[in-house]
């Protein structure tokens, strides 16, 4: 529940980056929120007469910036993490699904918590989780996602996946670990039904999301955009992101993975798809003439050795570009802040590329972009009057970042900046590094119980 509409809080003497259609910043000036929006910013000082304000903060030596948005996840790794170092994606997969095909209601819940705890500390107000495995008697995992999140208290879409192609079809999942065809419809027709809110200030959306072309049929992809469209939702699902996935999609299908994708209705302006890395010029103006968006996600194709997205290439031909985490056991750090960093400098890599991207650019990437391909850009990913009140304020002023002078170059060239204050929807959600929300102990805890009981039960296979 957001705070009364008439309850303000109201930060001053801070440094903005708005990341609005102009990129407005201010050197020193004020942010005021009422209830669960942005009622006014600007530069110097608040308005005078102000009523009902309930908390004044002083942001001298801060930046405040919108909340950061993920576009990408898959939160039941986070108990699957530090395995398989050493692997490019497939053969990771091949290490990895036999354990993931045994988790269960507890391990998803207990492994959100871990994920989206660890996103919400370093700045995520809105995260997403591509839920893919549904083992067969594992309960109700769509749901204690959901609950994980509700309970941290971020906006939350849940991407709900599904696999039909197991190893008798050729594909990589345990047989037990996959769905079948309209097993899969059914189950995410009815998450849609129980969970998805499509008001403005939503804390939960659900968006429709076969894992990726080479774990699922084409008829899964078919049906599961026409459901996604009848239904008024995005879609999501990974594309492109290794040369064997598109060995494959050629082999199998006759055409590339971009060429597959549309031909099966997965191009639009309502689709997003994961790492996009093997891209050619025709993908990429495919991807722009249909506002099909992307989600970048840069620490773990470097982890996975699956190459460098052209990002900027994406950018200047107009197509929508967000961050991700992805899953914390390609990605063991599992914060976005990171993403920042690293899609700034990965990008750069090559000769004469020192200008691929700058410090704004990834800001924007972080917060306004996967605002974009999650489909809520009229609502967060910039600070702006009348937008949700999703906004963090950086502590930009101890020895890490005392000596750079320009806050949003300190925030993504630097270390990790810590979170003075997180609101989502007008709520705390993090203060002075820690999350309010949920008790970060228990958290670490019961994921390290729940990573050795996993372990158990696959070694025991």
């Amino acid at each position: 529940m957001a705070p009364t509409a008439a309850a303000r809080t109201v930060i001053e003497n801070v440094a903005i980056a708005t990341v609005d259609a102009h990129d407005t910043e201010y050197a020193s000036g004020h942010v005021v929120v009422a209830g669960n929006r942005i009622e006014s910013l600007g530069s110097g000082r608040a308005p005078e007469g102000l009523t009902d304000v309930v908390r004044r903060i002083d942001g001298t030596g801060h930046l405040v910036t919108p909340g950061l948005v993920n576009t990408h996840h898959h939160f039941y790794q986070w108990i699957t993490r530090g395995l398989a170092t050493d692997h490019n994606l497939f053969n990771w997969l091949v290490a990895l699904y036999p354990t993931w095909a045994r988790i269960d209601e507890q391990m998803a819940r207990t492994a959100a918590q871990g994920s989206l705890a660890m996103m919400a500390r370093g700045g995520v107000t809105t995260a997403m989780d591509h839920h893919y495995v549904y083992p067969q008697g594992a309960g109700d995992l769509s749901g204690a996602i959901i609950g994980a999140a509700a309970e941290t208290g971020v906006r939350f879409t849940l991407a709900r996946g599904s696999m039909d192609r197991s190893q008798k079809d050729g594909g990589l999942p345990p047989d037990f670990a996959v769905e079948t065809l309209e097993g899969a419809l059914a189950g995410t027709e009815e998450t849609v039904d129980r969970y998805h809110d499509a008001s403005f200030d939503a804390m939960t959306q659900v968006a429709v999301a076969p894992c990726s072309p080479f774990s699922v049929s084409t008829e899964l992809m078919r049906q599961g955009a026409e459901l996604a469209r009848r239904k008024g939702l995005r879609l999501h699902t990974h594309g492109s992101e290794t040369v064997e996935e598109e060995q494959f999609c050629k082999e199998l299908f006759g055409m590339g993975p971009t060429d597959y994708f549309e031909s099966t209705g997965w191009l639009g302006s309502d689709v997003w798809m994961a790492h996009c890395v093997h891209m050619n010029d025709a993908d990429i103006a495919a991807f722009a003439r249909t506002g099909t968006g992307v989600a970048h996600c840069p620490s773990s194709n470097a982890r996975l050795a699956a190459g460098i997205a052209r990002v900027p290439d994406m950018l200047g031909a107009g197509v929508p570009v967000g961050l991700g985490v992805d899953g914390t056991a390609s990605n063991e750090s599992g914060e976005l802040h990171t993403e920042l960093r690293n899609a700034l400098l990965i990008n750069r890599l090559g000769t004469h590329r020192e200008a691929a991207l700058n410090a704004r650019q990834a800001l924007r990437l972080g917060t306004y972009g996967g605002a974009q391909v999650l489909g809520r850009a009229a609502e967060i990913g910039s600070l702006e009057p009348g937008k949700l009140a999703d906004l963090v304020l950086w502590k930009m002023d101890t020895l890490a970042h005392a000596s750079i002078s320009d806050p949003v170059t300190a925030l993504v060239f630097g270390a990790a900046a810590p979170v003075a204050l997180s609101l989502v929807n007008g709520l705390t959600v993090v203060e002075d590094s820690h999350l309010t929300t949920v008790d970060e102990d228990a958290i670490a805890r019961a994921t390290r119980v729940e990573a050795q009981r996993l372990a158990r039960i696959a070694a025991q296979d």
